[in-house]
């Protein structure tokens, strides 16, 4: 018989933002480090362990098992094994694997971000631009997800703490966060359905139009896996713009545009993305900014100009349709200041 003692939370359907894809697939919650035991059957007597453990814990590489066996994480009936050790038939086979970097990221961790509001269902965050909202690859700590567990212990009997959807880390602005099970279901249900009000602030290169539309497919780009674009046979991506303000910068960047964005899907990068697509990238974007501009971009903000400034959904409890505002942090303040794009900001907040 084998089996696992530890337990995992079940993953329920992710949704996302501008930022990261509505399907994303997330972890499900914090990851006990789980033994793993069997008992020896009985046709592999006179084996070697190490050949048996890898055919009982096939989930796993050779290679992996093998290390573990290394660090002295097996036991044969209590007492410590080694790769060599043969097998009588009947003992118990205790094999205790490494903790990976994603189960150790769920840990609490003292972080400042602001809180908007919150009540028994939902926390309404302002992130900060530079804070990553989950760990991966690169970022296993320091994650609004590590603060969220600080500040809110309960948080850790949730999938992804509660979280819904995410941010960039250099997007700055509103999320909201689930306090219980029925409501992150609900929200999640809410953003797959589209009934999520969402609306940004970006500063791009050039004039587009007044307002317009942009329904073009996202997906990976062929070319640079690393990258999102406009592909034939993408997820379906809708984001409305609507131009504020332009004012001219100089005669090597050209004119410089406020603009408002508001999403109908939440496809990975989509507001990049598609403003790119059509020609007006963001200010400050290193990934789909113009290369020619990239001295330029670096001089007037350190990263992309976007910012999550307006959020609306429908309270889990209530039924109600509250809507919460951020204004952009200083950065951003400052770059429309700059610019003379300032007028545009006083004509969004008017609405």
């Amino acid at each position: 018989m084998v089996s696992n003692s530890g337990t995992a939370s079940a993953a329920i359907p992710g949704s996302d933002d501008a930022e990261h894809d509505d399907e994303l697939a997330w972890p499900s919650g914090p990851h006990a480090v789980a033994e793993l035991t069997a008992d020896v059957p009985a046709d592999a007597v006179g084996e070697r362990i190490d050949r048996v453990v890898a055919r009982l814990f096939s989930q796993h590489s050779r290679a992996r098992i093998q290390g573990w066996i290394d660090e002295g994480r097996l036991s044969l009936d209590g007492r410590p094994a080694t790769a060599r050790t043969k097998l009588r038939g009947g003992e118990r086979i205790v094999l205790v694997p490494t903790p990976d970097p994603e189960s150790l990221a769920y840990r609490p961790e003292p972080l400042d971000f602001p809180v908007v509001h919150e009540d028994a269902q939902v926390i309404v965050i302002d992130k900060p631009a530079g804070l990553v909202v989950h760990p991966a690859a690169g970022n296993w700590s320091g994650t609004l997800l590590n603060g969220l567990l600080h500040r809110y212990p309960e948080l850790a009997t949730l999938p992804r703490a509660g979280i819904v959807h995410r941010l960039d880390k250099d997007t700055s602005g509103l999320m909201v966060v689930a306090r219980t099970l029925e409501a992150q279901t609900d929200l999640v249900r809410q953003l797959q359905a589209r009934s999520v009000s969402r609306r940004y602030l970006a500063v791009c290169w050039g004039r587009p139009a007044d307002a317009r539309t942009v329904d073009a497919p996202i997906g990976r780009d062929q070319r640079e896996r690393t990258r999102m674009a406009v592909v034939p046979h993408g997820k379906p991506a809708i984001t409305h713009l609507r131009r504020l303000a332009t004012a001219e910068f100089d005669a090597a960047g050209g004119p410089l545009s406020l603009v408002e964005c508001r999403l109908d899907t939440g496809r990975t990068h989509q507001i990049r993305v598609h403003a790119a697509h059509l020609g007006f990238a963001l200010v400050g974007d290193p990934v789909y900014g113009n290369l020619r501009r990239t001295r330029l971009d670096r001089e007037l903000l350190s990263r992309q100009a976007l910012h999550a400034w307006r959020l609306a959904f429908d309270h889990p409890a209530s039924g109600e349709r509250p809507a919460f505002a951020a204004e952009p942090p200083p950065d951003f303040v400052a770059l429309c200041e700059r610019l003379g794009l300032a007028d545009g900001l006083a004509l969004a907040d008017q609405d």
